[in-house]
């Protein structure tokens, strides 16, 4: 089989994907989030925000009908595909049949794990287990879980390029005083920013939201001294327990301490009780897990 033609005009991806989705028999599956991108310059975007070299090993989540699988393939050195739905699977075996650097795993994403699947990669390239970088575009229902499935891994990303609903990446590069669970969740691994946002009009069939293109440059080692990386985030867990509650009173239903020994707490670590837990830094975080841990030893 030959390799399909390079990219067109602007119009050309989204006739591209109206003719496999009519070849493979396809409708866009609003119960799984299949929103396919159409627009070649966004698709440029995500390419040149990965920064791909033939030494990359991708894992790509939500393939989709394989438009940017192709480019994935033809700039890095493998390609993992991973996409859960069977139809689409099966199309992504013949699309990419042309690509021995890429293989395509039809699994749920989440039930994968990251070492296992670059030991699974194709046969010819060199079996040293090396960083790895992920593209995804992702079905918004799911974003969080995955962000949280890589950033948690045994053997995490070096580099993720998503695209997400606009405003949850906003949420994920939240500066102190606007962060949330999943912002101090990503930021707690990785440097996120928001390369470009993204119109609805840029997918088939459009999406009722805007999105955008955030890539997040993976820590070797988180940017706060924390020893206890679940103590960590079930504290910061407690104190999202009741959004925009002062910490005290938010750290005390979530940790099911009375107030006054939250209170102590966060006089220890040198935290007003009167902030709430979106304006706390990592850094304070992990002071107040300190107090906490050196008053249950």
């Amino acid at each position: 089989m030959e390799k399909d033609p390079p990219r067109g005009g602007p119009d050309a991806m989204l006739a591209e994907t109206r003719r496999l989705m009519r070849r493979h028999g396809l409708r866009a599956r609003k119960g799984l989030g299949q929103h396919f991108l159409t627009d070649s310059g966004v698709l440029d975007t995500i390419l040149a925000a990965a920064d791909l070299s033939p030494a990359d090993t991708v894992i790509e989540v939500g393939p989709g009908l394989g438009i940017m699988t192709r480019e994935l393939a033809a700039r890095a050195g493998a390609v993992i595909a991973i996409e859960l739905d069977n139809q689409l699977a099966a199309a992504l075996q013949e699309t990419m049949a042309p690509y021995e650097n890429c293989v395509i795993v039809n699994q749920d994403v989440l039930g994968t794990d990251p070492l296992a699947l670059l030991k699974g990669r194709p046969p010819h390239v060199p079996p040293e287990l090396q960083s790895y970088k992920v593209v995804a575009n992702l079905p918004y229902y799911i974003t969080a879980p995955v962000l949280r499935h890589f950033l948690e891994a045994s053997l995490k990303p070096r580099v993720m390029v998503v695209m997400v609903q606009r405003e949850v990446a906003e949420v994920i590069t939240a500066a102190p005083g606007q962060r949330t669970l999943l912002s101090n969740s990503v930021q707690f691994y990785g440097s996120p920013r928001i390369v470009a946002a993204v119109p609805a009009a840029a997918f088939y069939p459009a999406p009722e939201v805007d999105s955008a293109v955030v890539r997040i440059d993976v820590y070797d080692k988180p940017p706060v001294d924390v020893d206890d990386v679940a103590g960590f985030f079930r504290l910061v867990r407690a104190g999202f327990r009741a959004a925009r509650k002062q910490a005290a009173n938010s750290l005390a239903a979530g940790l099911g301490r009375p107030k006054e020994d939250v209170l102590a707490l966060l006089a220890q670590a040198g935290i007003d009780p009167k902030r709430r837990a979106e304006t706390f830094t990592l850094e304070e975080w992990a002071r107040l897990l300190r107090s906490l841990k050196g008053r249950n030893d």
